[in-house]
């Protein structure tokens, strides 16, 4: 397993103190473009990065949602809000504390996968993208946000000679420490490469500034985002752009070398095809392991992962 800096929201208020006292535009129009673009019914929807399941109330269509996020702290909260109980008994969600360059699932598990607000704390985008891709049935769903760097403000920034990097270079930008931002092409040159066919574009929070939140009803701001985000499919300018791309239905995706998979195999395809009685993998080896509610896991290369209360922790095997 190689080590790449990973930003972590351990022991945050992020709840509370990023989303409750300053986002309600984003979190509003947010909601209203992923729920534009989201297959609204499925077997199994897998989110990286999920925190406290913001989002989950989107989900309801989907018999298993998995929630995954670094932090225990974020899925401990998520677990309060929210259960574990589904309909006919069946668990409904499942929260994994893992890495996303170490996803602990077997390839080809989920209808749906999902990714809002994280990719730009990836150093390595183009490995957590290979890692997604590998995670999808045969037409599965990857529904992407991602902060892109050809906005209006930083356009206006950088022909103003207020910043030094620019927005019309195609190559990711940190412009804080573990912050990326990206620019639309490469982000379609990177789903494209991976076999996954875009399908939809909105571009979201266009009123992302500080002077017309304080001014303008939130209402009406979230009215105007929704009524522009659909131009997202003819041109990308606003601060954040959400995309869903879609795995071939033959099973026969492009492969890719990537270390942050199994060393023991190559990358599956996008779109591959899960064994029946397989769910979680080792996230060091690779090797196929077992399904909830199992709650211990114990693999051939020496480690083993335990169900730390209601969360499956796969960063923290006891050896």
């Amino acid at each position: 397993m190689i080590d790449r800096p990973v930003c972590n929201y351990e022991g945050s208020e992020y709840s509370s103190e990023f989303w409750t006292q300053a986002r309600t535009y984003e979190d509003a129009v947010e909601r209203i473009a992923l729920q534009a673009i989201l297959p609204r019914h499925g077997k199994t929807i897998l989110e990286i990065g999920a925190g406290f399941g913001r989002l989950t109330d989107l989900y309801t269509g989907y018999e298993t949602v998995v929630l995954l996020d670094y932090a225990h702290t974020q899925l401990a909260q998520a677990v309060e809000r929210l259960g574990t109980a589904g309909l006919g008994n069946k668990p409904h969600f499942v929260f994994v504390q893992a890495n996303f360059y170490h996803l602990p699932f077997v390839a080809g598990r989920f209808d749906t996968v999902t990714m809002i607000r994280t990719l730009h704390h990836a150093v390595d985008a183009p490995a957590v993208l290979r890692n997604v891709a590998e995670m999808l049935v045969p037409s599965g769903a990857f529904v992407l946000e991602f902060a892109n760097k050809h906005n209006v403000k930083a356009i206006a920034r950088y022909l103003l000679r207020h910043q030094d990097w620019s927005p019309f270079d195609r190559e990711p930008v940190e412009f804080a420490d573990l912050n990326f931002d990206f620019h639309p092409q490469w982000m379609w040159d990177q789903l494209a490469g991976l076999g996954l066919h875009r399908e939809a574009v909105r571009t979201v929070s266009h009123f992302r500034i500080g002077l017309l939140k304080r001014r303008l009803p939130t209402r009406l701001l979230v009215a105007l985002d929704a009524l522009v985000q659909p131009t997202g499919s003819l041109w990308q300018l606003s601060p954040s752009v959400f995309v869903r791309a879609r795995a071939r239905a033959d099973a026969t995706g492009t492969k890719a070398s990537a270390d942050a998979v199994a060393p023991a195999g190559a990358v599956a395809p996008a779109g591959a095809v899960a064994p029946v009685d397989a769910f979680f993998r080792c996230p060091a080896c690779g090797e196929p392991l077992g399904s909830p509610p199992q709650a211990e896991f114990n693999c051939t290369c020496g480690r083993t992962w335990r169900k730390n209360g209601e969360i499956y922790d796969f960063r923290y095997p006891t050896d």
